[in-house]
């Protein structure tokens, strides 16, 4: 007799047939597999664990009456139970049987077995967005949630905008979809429910120009890439030339998207952003997403941002706004008004590949994004002092046909240019050796190459010197997830201190930014092969603090769909409060250049953690007279105080520069490096009803923090309690910078608050 492993063959196959047969049944039946949420507090003691107790509850569901053909009555099926990855079960049900299992005690959610594909993006798992639990599910994905994006416009025809499982429009929505060069009214739908454009402040500098493309069509992308970035639609099937392969959604792909037009190929203009910020108001939407970046230094009043972000923040809109991409020079940050949340980039823990393997078997996997799957096989392999600086064309005319020419260590500026000069030579491709954190997110690849390490280099150039005929093949779009040290604090990411508002720390937090995948307009080249062909995609990699606001802003309109009633302030509290200072290898986060700890200046509060922002215990509120108290100790003259309020109803009778912000900044000269500050601030308990936290200090080096009380107690939602911090620094030899945090931490609970601390010279020292 035939056995597999113990079990006659005979009885395999009858079982299988079993199984094919029920499942064909099962489809028949219009059963299909759903994953199911349980409260495992509620299960009965009777039972001796959680899966005896789903077994029975599956099990006790009440038949639908449905027979097969047979005469056979059919019931629900447990698949797996589940108690680790979360608390529930997966089980076979008809939508019947679905129904009673809601009335089950103990049930929380069930949503239906689905087909499992790559993040494209990557950014919302790397941020740990999920189906099962935490802030989608709670938000509904951001169900009916407005976000502005003011921006270049929009490409609608892009399956990043389509409508698919889109509710009606909500009724509170007041924009519309306005007609215009290649643009009608039938372009927008449920996802994409307002555009307009705005270029008067364009045509006012010069009204002689002819705007290209007036209407609220993208022709630059940058509009349509923020924009998918924020709430694009599920779209199967994306890549950048086979790179990140897989399935693109925005961070609330639930939420609506209004567009605003205010970049122009012909220029771009303040009171084009301002009109489009006006309107944005007016029309209804929740969440303002800008990814620009305004001067330094420009005071509140003269802030034309900051200004009109006031006035969101009055009708409770949330503003959310680039830090810029000025990088690591200190005082470099933008948009810095505290009513607005300033958000920095880092990378993600995606790496874009291409694989070297030298003829003696070494194989280096390097850094490439070039657009196709080139055939590199076995070629020579050069290394010719000579040729190797790869930066003149009439040197590479000498190099050897259909070689693999190793290139030398090159910066950014260096490794575009060696590209050029590698592609229009006759070399099969290049080695290109660099540390530069920008060539490592570079898209710059005009021919097959590869970036590898100085270090990885050594071997490579070793074996091309060693006289045995190397050789050399290459492998291109491959991605690589999960990846270790992620995030690292961008090397473009704008610092702060604050010029214009510098006691308020900035950034506040940080996203991903770098190598974002979202959609793109189809035809404006996404990148160039060769000496002159550009290559369309409809979704790019795009890298910028730009990148990183709609991360942000998407996050806000899923709080805002999970807390309807919490203010601009108290989501951006819950953001930064939960923020992670750590990468996902559990150490302090770095900045990329350097490669050392970041400080707050660099990452703020740290890397937005959405699900923990989704209850963060305590938030940090304020109102809008509590902005004006701040406004009011800056010594404004009544008509740069009234250019920012607006208003004649607000007092300065509680003038105060010390607002209630998640965060504290001191500032200090190197003539007076002693100082003492003393901040008061205001929590209220959105956590447990009752609740105890107590103060955990890490005091910035040279400093002392004396927090009081030590303890707050809550008796109830919602209730205030107020504490003080004081800094006493004492100055620390060669140090110009330091930080630290204070956390409360619930008493026997999952919460903890944590708000950074940094110590820092005056901004004017970096004026």
């Amino acid at each position: 007799m035939n056995l597999i492993n113990g079990v006659p063959l005979l009885h395999l196959i009858f079982l299988a047939w079993c199984l094919l047969a029920f499942q064909a049944t099962s489809a028949y039946l219009g059963r299909s597999t759903y994953i199911v949420h349980m409260d495992k507090s509620h299960m009965p003691k009777i039972f001796p664990s959680h899966h005896h107790w789903y077994s029975s509850t599956v099990d006790s569901i009440k038949l639908a009456s449905h027979t097969t053909s047979n005469g056979h009555q059919s019931k629900p099926e447990l698949v797996y139970t589940y108690d680790n990855a979360l608390h529930g079960f997966s089980a076979l049900l008809s939508q019947d049987e679905l129904e009673t299992l809601r009335n089950s005690p103990g049930f929380v959610s069930a949503y239906s077995d689905g087909k499992i594909t790559l993040e494209t993006t990557h950014s919302t798992e790397f941020l740990s967005l999920n189906p099962v639990t935490g802030l989608w599910p709670a938000s509904h994905y951001g169900k009916d949630v407005i976000i502005a994006v003011i921006d270049s416009g929009v490409w609608p025809e892009s399956k990043s905008f389509n409508d698919k499982g889109m509710t009606p429009i909500p009724s509170r929505w007041k924009g519309k979809c306005e007609e215009g060069q290649e643009f009608n009214s039938s372009l927008c739908n449920l996802k994409l429910i307002g555009a307009r454009s705005f270029n008067k402040g364009v045509l006012a500098a010069d009204p002689n120009i002819t705007i290209s493309m007036n209407s609220a069509r993208d022709t630059d992308g940058h509009g349509t890439h923020t924009a998918s970035t924020a709430a694009g639609n599920i779209v199967e099937g994306a890549s950048y030339f086979g790179y990140a392969q897989g399935t693109a959604k925005g961070v609330a792909p639930g939420a609506r998207l209004a567009i605003y037009k205010v970049s122009w190929d012909e220029g771009s203009y303040e009171s084009d952003y301002l009109a489009a910020m006006d309107q944005a108001i007016a029309d209804g939407v929740d969440v303002i997403s800008m990814s620009l970046a305004l001067g330094r230094g420009i005071p509140l009043y003269e802030d034309v941002f900051a200004i009109a972000s006031f006035a969101a923040m009055e009708k409770g809109v949330l503003v959310s706004a680039s830090a810029g991409n000025r990088g690591e020079n200190l005082g470099q940050v933008r948009n810095v008004s505290p009513w607005i949340l300033t958000v920095g980039a880092g990378s993600i823990d995606r790496w874009f590949a291409g694989t070297l393997t030298l003829g003696n078997g070494l194989t280096i996997t390097g850094w490439s994004l070039f657009p196709a799957s080139a055939l590199v096989l076995d070629r020579p392999l050069i290394y010719n002092k000579t040729l190797s600086p790869c930066n003149s064309a009439e040197l590479l005319f000498e190099a050897p046909n259909d070689g693999i020419l190793i290139c030398d260590e090159s910066d950014i500026d260096a490794f575009n240019d060696q590209s050029q000069y590698v592609s229009g030579s006759n070399v099969a491709a290049a080695i290109f050796i660099s540390d530069d954190p920008a060539v490592l997110r570079s898209k710059n690849f005009y021919s097959p190459g590869v970036v590898i390490s100085s270090k990885d280099a050594i071997a490579v150039i070793k074996y091309a010197e060693s006289g045995n005929t190397p050789t050399a093949s290459m492998k291109f779009q491959q991605t690589i997830i999960g990846t270790n040290r992620a995030p690292v604090v961008a090397s473009y990411s704008a610092r702060g201190p604050a010029l214009s508002c510098p006691t308020i720390l900035k950034p506040d937090l940080m996203a991903p930014g770098t190598l974002v995948l979202a959609a793109w307009i189809p035809n404006d080249p996404a990148t160039t092969i060769g000496s002159n062909i550009g290559l369309s995609t409809d979704y790019n990699l795009l890298s910028g603090t730009s990148m990183s606001c709609p991360h942000a802003s998407g996050i806000a309109a899923l709080l805002k769909g999970a807390h309807p009633k919490w203010s601009p302030t108290a989501i951006k509290s819950a953001m930064m409060t939960t923020a992670n200072p750590f990468d996902n290898t559990g150490n302090p986060i770095l900045q990329s250049r350097f490669n050392s700890d970041a400080s707050p200046l660099d990452m703020g509060a740290g890397h937005v953690d959405p699900n923990r922002s989704l209850d963060p215990g305590l938030i940090y509120d304020a109102t809008p007279q509590d902005y004006v108290n701040f406004l009011c100790s800056l010594n404004y003259t009544d008509n740069q105080f009234f250019t920012i309020t607006r208003s004649k109803g607000y007092n300065c009778s509680n003038q105060s520069s010390d607002l209630n912000y998640p965060s504290f900044i001191v500032l200090y000269s190197y003539e007076n490096e002693k100082l003492v500050q003393k901040f008061q601030r205001i929590v209220t308990n959105v956590g447990n009803a009752t609740a105890i936290y107590r103060a955990k200090v890490e005091a910035p080096k040279g400093s002392v923090v004396r927090v009081s009380p030590k303890t707050l107690i809550f008796k109830k939602m919602y209730a205030k309690k107020s504490y003080s911090l004081t800094i006493s620094y004492r100055g620390l030899e060669g140090t110009s910078q330091t930080y630290g945090s204070v956390i409360w931490v619930e008493d026997a609970g999952k919460h903890t608050v944590r708000s950074p601390i940094m110590v820092s010279p005056s901004p004017d020292i970096f004026g």
